[in-house]
Protein backbone atom coordinates (compact mmCIF):
# COMPACT_ATOMS: atom_id res chain seq x y z
CA UNK A 1 0.00 0.00 0.00
CA UNK A 2 1.32 3.45 -0.93
CA UNK A 3 2.41 5.61 2.02
CA UNK A 4 0.03 8.31 3.17
CA UNK A 5 1.29 11.82 2.57
CA UNK A 6 0.70 13.88 5.72
CA UNK A 7 -0.33 17.47 5.04
CA UNK A 8 -0.52 20.29 7.59
CA UNK A 9 -2.76 23.35 7.30
CA UNK A 10 -1.97 26.30 9.55
CA UNK A 11 -3.56 29.60 10.53
CA UNK A 12 -2.16 32.40 8.38
CA UNK A 13 -0.42 35.05 10.47
CA UNK A 14 0.04 37.93 7.98
CA UNK A 15 -1.91 41.05 8.92
CA UNK A 16 -5.33 41.11 7.28
CA UNK A 17 -4.99 37.61 5.83
CA UNK A 18 -8.25 35.66 6.04
CA UNK A 19 -7.61 32.87 3.55
CA UNK A 20 -6.64 29.31 4.39
CA UNK A 21 -4.53 26.98 2.27
CA UNK A 22 -7.07 24.13 2.19
CA UNK A 23 -10.83 24.40 2.57
CA UNK A 24 -12.88 21.38 3.75
CA UNK A 25 -13.76 20.37 0.16
CA UNK A 26 -10.08 20.22 -0.77
CA UNK A 27 -9.36 18.24 2.40
CA UNK A 28 -12.06 15.72 1.48
CA UNK A 29 -10.53 15.34 -1.97
CA UNK A 30 -7.10 14.66 -0.49
CA UNK A 31 -8.46 12.17 2.02
CA UNK A 32 -10.28 10.27 -0.73
CA UNK A 33 -6.94 10.04 -2.54
CA UNK A 34 -5.34 8.41 0.48
CA UNK A 35 -3.65 11.48 1.97
CA UNK A 36 -3.95 12.48 5.61
CA UNK A 37 -4.57 16.08 6.63
CA UNK A 38 -4.08 17.79 9.98
CA UNK A 39 -5.48 21.28 10.52
CA UNK A 40 -4.51 23.76 13.19
CA UNK A 41 -7.57 24.54 15.28
CA UNK A 42 -9.15 27.74 14.01
CA UNK A 43 -7.13 27.85 10.78
CA UNK A 44 -10.23 28.29 8.63
CA UNK A 45 -12.33 30.40 10.98
CA UNK A 46 -11.63 33.72 9.23
CA UNK A 47 -12.88 32.13 6.00
CA UNK A 48 -15.96 30.70 7.81
CA UNK A 49 -14.62 27.12 7.69
CA UNK A 50 -15.09 25.81 11.23
CA UNK A 51 -13.11 22.97 12.81
CA UNK A 52 -16.10 20.61 12.68
CA UNK A 53 -16.26 21.00 8.90
CA UNK A 54 -12.66 19.85 8.62
CA UNK A 55 -13.30 16.88 10.88
CA UNK A 56 -16.32 15.93 8.77
CA UNK A 57 -14.07 16.10 5.69
CA UNK A 58 -11.69 13.58 7.25
CA UNK A 59 -9.02 15.80 8.78
CA UNK A 60 -7.71 15.79 12.31
CA UNK A 61 -7.66 19.10 14.21
CA UNK A 62 -5.04 20.01 16.78
CA UNK A 63 -2.58 22.56 18.08
CA UNK A 64 -0.07 24.24 15.79
CA UNK A 65 2.81 22.33 17.35
CA UNK A 66 1.07 18.97 17.03
CA UNK A 67 0.06 19.58 13.42
CA UNK A 68 3.60 20.59 12.43
CA UNK A 69 5.36 17.82 14.30
CA UNK A 70 4.24 14.87 12.21
CA UNK A 71 3.66 16.34 8.75
CA UNK A 72 5.43 15.83 5.44
CA UNK A 73 3.95 18.89 3.72
CA UNK A 74 3.00 22.31 5.08
CA UNK A 75 0.51 24.13 2.86
CA UNK A 76 0.41 27.89 3.34
CA UNK A 77 -1.07 30.88 1.54
CA UNK A 78 1.60 33.49 2.26
CA UNK A 79 5.34 33.34 2.89
CA UNK A 80 5.99 31.94 6.40
CA UNK A 81 6.81 34.19 9.31
CA UNK A 82 10.05 33.74 11.25
CA UNK A 83 8.48 31.40 13.81
CA UNK A 84 7.10 29.00 11.22
CA UNK A 85 10.26 29.11 9.13
CA UNK A 86 12.31 28.18 12.20
CA UNK A 87 9.97 25.28 12.99
CA UNK A 88 10.31 23.57 9.61
CA UNK A 89 12.65 20.59 9.56
CA UNK A 90 14.62 18.46 7.13
CA UNK A 91 12.46 16.39 4.80
CA UNK A 92 9.40 18.63 5.03
CA UNK A 93 7.94 20.42 1.99
CA UNK A 94 6.56 23.96 2.11
CA UNK A 95 3.99 24.86 -0.59
CA UNK A 96 2.51 28.30 -1.08
CA UNK A 97 2.73 31.80 -2.51
CA UNK A 98 6.19 32.16 -1.02
CA UNK A 99 7.24 35.27 -2.97
CA UNK A 100 10.70 33.70 -3.29
CA UNK A 101 12.36 36.42 -5.39
CA UNK A 102 11.62 38.93 -2.62
CA UNK A 103 12.64 36.50 0.15
CA UNK A 104 15.90 34.99 -1.11
CA UNK A 105 17.51 34.54 2.29
CA UNK A 106 14.47 32.63 3.54
CA UNK A 107 14.70 30.26 0.58
CA UNK A 108 18.45 29.86 1.10
CA UNK A 109 18.04 29.10 4.81
CA UNK A 110 15.22 26.59 4.31
CA UNK A 111 17.09 24.85 1.51
CA UNK A 112 20.23 24.53 3.60
CA UNK A 113 18.10 22.98 6.33
CA UNK A 114 16.79 20.33 3.92
CA UNK A 115 13.30 21.78 3.44
CA UNK A 116 11.82 21.52 -0.05
CA UNK A 117 10.21 24.81 -1.13
CA UNK A 118 7.49 24.98 -3.77
CA UNK A 119 6.41 28.45 -4.95
CA UNK A 120 3.31 29.01 -7.05
CA UNK A 121 4.77 32.26 -8.44
CA UNK A 122 7.32 30.37 -10.55
CA UNK A 123 4.86 28.01 -12.20
CA UNK A 124 5.29 27.92 -16.02
CA UNK A 125 1.87 29.40 -16.67
CA UNK A 126 1.85 28.87 -20.44
CA UNK A 127 1.72 25.09 -20.03
CA UNK A 128 -1.88 23.91 -20.40
CA UNK A 129 -1.41 21.10 -17.87
CA UNK A 130 -0.30 23.66 -15.28
CA UNK A 131 -3.58 25.57 -15.35
CA UNK A 132 -5.12 23.61 -12.48
CA UNK A 133 -2.10 24.58 -10.35
CA UNK A 134 -2.14 28.28 -11.25
CA UNK A 135 -2.70 29.98 -7.91
CA UNK A 136 -1.62 33.35 -9.28
CA UNK A 137 -4.52 33.27 -11.71
CA UNK A 138 -7.06 32.00 -9.19
CA UNK A 139 -6.12 34.62 -6.63
CA UNK A 140 -5.88 37.37 -9.26
CA UNK A 141 -9.42 36.56 -10.34
CA UNK A 142 -10.62 37.03 -6.76
CA UNK A 143 -8.60 40.24 -6.42
CA UNK A 144 -9.99 41.70 -9.65
CA UNK A 145 -13.55 41.02 -8.59
CA UNK A 146 -12.93 42.47 -5.15
CA UNK A 147 -11.25 45.56 -6.63
CA UNK A 148 -14.51 46.46 -8.40
CA UNK A 149 -16.50 46.07 -5.19
CA UNK A 150 -13.98 48.12 -3.19
CA UNK A 151 -14.01 50.86 -5.82
CA UNK A 152 -17.80 51.00 -5.80
CA UNK A 153 -17.79 51.20 -2.00
CA UNK A 154 -15.21 54.00 -1.91
CA UNK A 155 -16.77 56.01 -4.74
CA UNK A 156 -19.27 58.52 -3.42
CA UNK A 157 -21.57 58.34 -6.41
CA UNK A 158 -23.56 55.76 -8.33
CA UNK A 159 -21.57 53.63 -10.73
CA UNK A 160 -24.47 53.07 -13.16
CA UNK A 161 -26.69 55.64 -14.80
CA UNK A 162 -29.64 56.26 -12.51
CA UNK A 163 -32.83 57.97 -13.66
CA UNK A 164 -34.94 59.13 -10.73
CA UNK A 165 -37.62 61.69 -9.97
CA UNK A 166 -34.83 63.85 -8.58
CA UNK A 167 -32.88 63.80 -11.80
CA UNK A 168 -30.44 61.64 -13.74
CA UNK A 169 -27.06 60.48 -12.44
CA UNK A 170 -24.49 59.93 -15.16
CA UNK A 171 -22.56 56.63 -15.07
CA UNK A 172 -19.06 56.55 -13.64
CA UNK A 173 -16.13 56.23 -16.01
CA UNK A 174 -13.79 53.39 -15.04
CA UNK A 175 -10.43 52.44 -16.52
CA UNK A 176 -8.69 49.16 -15.70
CA UNK A 177 -4.98 49.14 -16.53
CA UNK A 178 -3.85 45.66 -17.51
CA UNK A 179 -6.08 43.13 -19.27
CA UNK A 180 -4.76 40.06 -17.51
CA UNK A 181 -6.72 37.81 -15.16
CA UNK A 182 -7.28 40.45 -12.47
CA UNK A 183 -7.92 43.18 -14.99
CA UNK A 184 -10.48 41.24 -17.00
CA UNK A 185 -12.34 40.29 -13.82
CA UNK A 186 -12.35 43.93 -12.69
CA UNK A 187 -13.63 44.98 -16.12
CA UNK A 188 -16.40 42.40 -16.09
CA UNK A 189 -17.52 43.28 -12.56
CA UNK A 190 -17.54 47.06 -12.99
CA UNK A 191 -19.46 46.57 -16.22
CA UNK A 192 -22.04 44.48 -14.36
CA UNK A 193 -22.31 47.31 -11.84
CA UNK A 194 -23.26 49.65 -14.68
CA UNK A 195 -20.14 51.76 -15.13
CA UNK A 196 -18.76 52.85 -18.50
CA UNK A 197 -15.54 50.82 -18.58
CA UNK A 198 -12.32 51.06 -20.55
CA UNK A 199 -9.63 48.39 -20.51
CA UNK A 200 -6.04 49.49 -21.14
CA UNK A 201 -3.20 47.24 -22.24
CA UNK A 202 -0.06 47.68 -24.31
CA UNK A 203 -0.77 44.35 -26.01
CA UNK A 204 -3.10 45.00 -28.91
CA UNK A 205 -3.95 41.28 -28.78
CA UNK A 206 -5.95 42.06 -25.62
CA UNK A 207 -8.45 44.12 -27.56
CA UNK A 208 -10.76 41.20 -28.33
CA UNK A 209 -10.88 40.04 -24.71
CA UNK A 210 -11.67 43.52 -23.42
CA UNK A 211 -14.30 44.28 -26.05
CA UNK A 212 -15.95 40.88 -25.56
CA UNK A 213 -16.80 42.07 -22.03
CA UNK A 214 -18.56 45.14 -23.37
CA UNK A 215 -15.76 47.55 -22.48
CA UNK A 216 -13.87 50.00 -24.64
CA UNK A 217 -10.26 49.22 -25.43
CA UNK A 218 -7.43 51.73 -25.07
CA UNK A 219 -3.82 51.13 -25.92
CA UNK A 220 -0.65 53.09 -26.51
CA UNK A 221 0.92 54.01 -29.81
CA UNK A 222 3.51 51.58 -28.47
CA UNK A 223 1.04 48.80 -29.21
CA UNK A 224 3.49 46.02 -29.95
CA UNK A 225 4.04 45.24 -26.31
CA UNK A 226 3.15 41.58 -26.65
CA UNK A 227 5.85 39.01 -26.02
CA UNK A 228 6.12 35.25 -26.25
CA UNK A 229 3.10 33.34 -25.01
CA UNK A 230 0.91 36.45 -25.05
CA UNK A 231 2.66 38.09 -22.12
CA UNK A 232 3.77 41.70 -22.07
CA UNK A 233 7.39 42.23 -23.07
CA UNK A 234 9.77 44.67 -21.43
CA UNK A 235 9.59 48.05 -23.16
CA UNK A 236 12.56 50.21 -24.06
CA UNK A 237 13.08 53.43 -22.09
CA UNK A 238 11.80 55.48 -25.02
CA UNK A 239 8.72 53.29 -25.36
CA UNK A 240 8.04 53.55 -21.63
CA UNK A 241 8.22 57.34 -21.78
CA UNK A 242 5.81 57.48 -24.72
CA UNK A 243 3.40 55.03 -23.14
CA UNK A 244 3.38 56.86 -19.81
CA UNK A 245 2.88 60.26 -21.39
CA UNK A 246 -0.13 59.01 -23.34
CA UNK A 247 -1.56 57.24 -20.31
CA UNK A 248 -1.19 60.31 -18.09
CA UNK A 249 -3.23 62.32 -20.55
CA UNK A 250 -5.97 59.69 -20.79
CA UNK A 251 -6.37 59.12 -17.04
CA UNK A 252 -7.54 62.65 -16.29
CA UNK A 253 -11.01 61.87 -17.64
CA UNK A 254 -11.80 58.87 -15.40
CA UNK A 255 -13.61 58.59 -12.07
CA UNK A 256 -12.20 55.19 -11.06
CA UNK A 257 -8.78 53.72 -11.91
CA UNK A 258 -7.85 50.10 -11.20
CA UNK A 259 -4.19 49.12 -11.69
CA UNK A 260 -2.90 45.54 -11.84
CA UNK A 261 0.84 45.67 -12.58
CA UNK A 262 3.08 43.30 -10.63
CA UNK A 263 6.63 42.19 -11.43
CA UNK A 264 7.91 39.32 -9.23
CA UNK A 265 11.09 40.22 -7.40
CA UNK A 266 10.93 43.88 -8.36
CA UNK A 267 9.15 47.04 -7.30
CA UNK A 268 5.90 47.46 -9.23
CA UNK A 269 5.95 50.10 -11.98
CA UNK A 270 4.38 53.43 -11.10
CA UNK A 271 1.57 54.01 -13.61
CA UNK A 272 -0.34 56.81 -11.88
CA UNK A 273 2.05 59.56 -10.84
CA UNK A 274 1.53 62.21 -8.21
CA UNK A 275 1.16 64.72 -11.03
CA UNK A 276 -1.61 62.61 -12.58
CA UNK A 277 -3.37 62.24 -9.23
CA UNK A 278 -3.40 66.03 -8.99
CA UNK A 279 -5.41 66.22 -12.23
CA UNK A 280 -8.17 63.87 -11.02
CA UNK A 281 -11.44 65.18 -9.66
CA UNK A 282 -12.04 65.12 -5.88
CA UNK A 283 -13.74 61.86 -4.94
CA UNK A 284 -12.05 59.88 -7.71
CA UNK A 285 -10.87 56.42 -6.65
CA UNK A 286 -7.68 54.50 -7.44
CA UNK A 287 -7.52 50.82 -6.46
CA UNK A 288 -3.93 49.61 -6.69
CA UNK A 289 -3.69 45.81 -7.06
CA UNK A 290 0.05 46.17 -7.58
CA UNK A 291 0.61 47.66 -4.13
CA UNK A 292 3.25 45.98 -1.96
CA UNK A 293 5.92 46.76 0.59
CA UNK A 294 8.12 47.67 -2.40
CA UNK A 295 5.73 50.36 -3.61
CA UNK A 296 2.75 50.49 -5.90
CA UNK A 297 1.34 51.40 -9.30
CA UNK A 298 -0.19 54.55 -7.81
CA UNK A 299 2.02 57.22 -6.27
CA UNK A 300 1.73 57.18 -2.49
CA UNK A 301 -0.31 53.98 -2.23
CA UNK A 302 0.27 51.98 0.95
CA UNK A 303 -0.47 48.27 0.94
CA UNK A 304 -3.52 47.44 3.04
CA UNK A 305 -4.50 51.06 3.64
CA UNK A 306 -6.79 53.67 2.16
CA UNK A 307 -5.35 57.16 1.89
CA UNK A 308 -6.70 60.44 0.55
CA UNK A 309 -4.60 62.91 -1.42
CA UNK A 310 -4.61 66.64 -0.79
CA UNK A 311 -7.05 67.16 -3.66
CA UNK A 312 -9.45 64.49 -2.39
CA UNK A 313 -8.51 61.44 -4.48
CA UNK A 314 -9.03 58.13 -2.65
CA UNK A 315 -6.14 55.66 -3.06
CA UNK A 316 -6.63 52.04 -1.97
CA UNK A 317 -3.54 49.85 -1.56
CA UNK A 318 -4.98 46.49 -2.56
CA UNK A 319 -2.11 44.14 -3.37
CA UNK A 320 -3.71 41.37 -1.30
CA UNK A 321 -7.39 42.07 -1.98
CA UNK A 322 -8.01 38.37 -2.59
CA UNK A 323 -7.82 38.01 1.20
CA UNK A 324 -11.01 40.08 1.38
CA UNK A 325 -12.83 37.33 -0.52
CA UNK A 326 -11.64 34.53 1.76
CA UNK A 327 -14.25 31.85 1.05
CA UNK A 328 -14.04 31.83 -2.74
CA UNK A 329 -10.31 32.58 -2.80
CA UNK A 330 -9.57 29.72 -0.36
CA UNK A 331 -11.72 27.30 -2.32
CA UNK A 332 -9.86 28.06 -5.54
CA UNK A 333 -6.50 28.03 -3.80
CA UNK A 334 -7.24 24.67 -2.20
CA UNK A 335 -7.81 23.15 -5.63
CA UNK A 336 -4.47 24.58 -6.77
CA UNK A 337 -2.71 22.94 -3.79
CA UNK A 338 -4.38 19.60 -4.51
CA UNK A 339 -3.25 19.76 -8.15
CA UNK A 340 0.36 20.46 -7.14
CA UNK A 341 0.34 17.56 -4.68
CA UNK A 342 -1.05 15.27 -7.36
CA UNK A 343 1.88 16.25 -9.57
CA UNK A 344 4.62 16.07 -6.93
CA UNK A 345 3.41 13.03 -4.98
CA UNK A 346 1.32 10.72 -7.19
CA UNK A 347 2.43 7.71 -5.14
CA UNK A 348 2.18 9.29 -1.68
CA UNK A 349 5.77 10.56 -1.47
CA UNK A 350 7.16 13.88 -2.72
CA UNK A 351 9.29 13.13 -5.78
CA UNK A 352 10.82 16.01 -7.75
CA UNK A 353 11.29 15.11 -11.41
CA UNK A 354 14.04 17.35 -12.80
CA UNK A 355 12.91 16.55 -16.35
CA UNK A 356 9.36 17.80 -15.72
CA UNK A 357 8.84 21.41 -16.85
CA UNK A 358 6.33 22.09 -14.09
CA UNK A 359 8.65 20.78 -11.40
CA UNK A 360 11.54 22.73 -12.93
CA UNK A 361 9.67 25.96 -12.44
CA UNK A 362 7.71 25.53 -9.25
CA UNK A 363 10.27 23.72 -7.06
CA UNK A 364 12.65 26.39 -5.77
CA UNK A 365 14.83 24.30 -3.46
CA UNK A 366 15.12 20.56 -2.93
CA UNK A 367 17.52 18.10 -1.30
CA UNK A 368 19.79 20.89 -0.04
CA UNK A 369 20.11 22.57 -3.46
CA UNK A 370 18.46 25.70 -4.87
CA UNK A 371 17.11 24.24 -8.10
CA UNK A 372 15.36 27.22 -9.70
CA UNK A 373 17.63 29.15 -12.08
CA UNK A 374 16.07 32.54 -11.38
CA UNK A 375 16.43 31.96 -7.65
CA UNK A 376 20.07 30.93 -8.07
CA UNK A 377 20.70 34.15 -9.97
CA UNK A 378 19.16 36.25 -7.18
CA UNK A 379 21.30 34.41 -4.63
CA UNK A 380 24.40 34.84 -6.82
CA UNK A 381 24.94 31.10 -6.98
CA UNK A 382 26.75 29.32 -9.79
CA UNK A 383 24.63 28.01 -12.67
CA UNK A 384 22.94 24.68 -12.22
CA UNK A 385 25.16 21.61 -12.56
CA UNK A 386 25.45 20.26 -16.08
CA UNK A 387 24.08 16.95 -14.84
CA UNK A 388 20.63 18.50 -14.59
CA UNK A 389 18.52 18.76 -17.76
CA UNK A 390 19.66 21.56 -20.05
CA UNK A 391 16.11 22.94 -20.22
CA UNK A 392 15.95 23.50 -16.46
CA UNK A 393 17.61 26.89 -16.37
CA UNK A 394 15.71 28.25 -19.33
CA UNK A 395 12.34 27.01 -18.13
CA UNK A 396 12.72 28.40 -14.64
CA UNK A 397 14.08 31.73 -15.78
CA UNK A 398 11.32 32.26 -18.31
CA UNK A 399 8.69 31.66 -15.66
CA UNK A 400 10.24 34.15 -13.28
CA UNK A 401 11.39 36.81 -15.73
CA UNK A 402 8.12 36.91 -17.62
CA UNK A 403 6.56 40.35 -16.97
CA UNK A 404 3.47 39.85 -14.82
CA UNK A 405 2.06 43.36 -14.95
CA UNK A 406 -0.60 42.43 -17.49
CA UNK A 407 -1.67 39.13 -16.02
CA UNK A 408 -1.52 39.61 -12.27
Amino acid sequence: MAPSLRIAVLTETAEGERRVALDPAAVAQLVRAGRSVAVESGAGTAATFVDDAYVAAGATVGSRAAVLRDCDVVAVVRSPDEELAAALTEGQTLIGLLDPLNHPELIKTLTQRGVTTVAFELLPRTLSRAQSMDALSSQSSAAGYRAAIVAAHAFGRYLPMMITASGTATPAKVIVIGAGVAGLQAIATTRRLGAVVTGYDIRDASRQEVESLGAKFLTSSVAKGGGAGGYARVLTDAEKATQQRELDTALAGFDVIVTTAKVPGHAPPELVSAATLATLRPGSVCVDLGSSVLGGNVAGSVEGRTTVTGNGVIVVGGGELAADLPVSASQMYGRNVVAVLDSLAPQGVIVVDASDAVHQGIVVGHDGEVTNAAMRSVLRLDPLPAALPAGLAASSASAADRPMEKIA
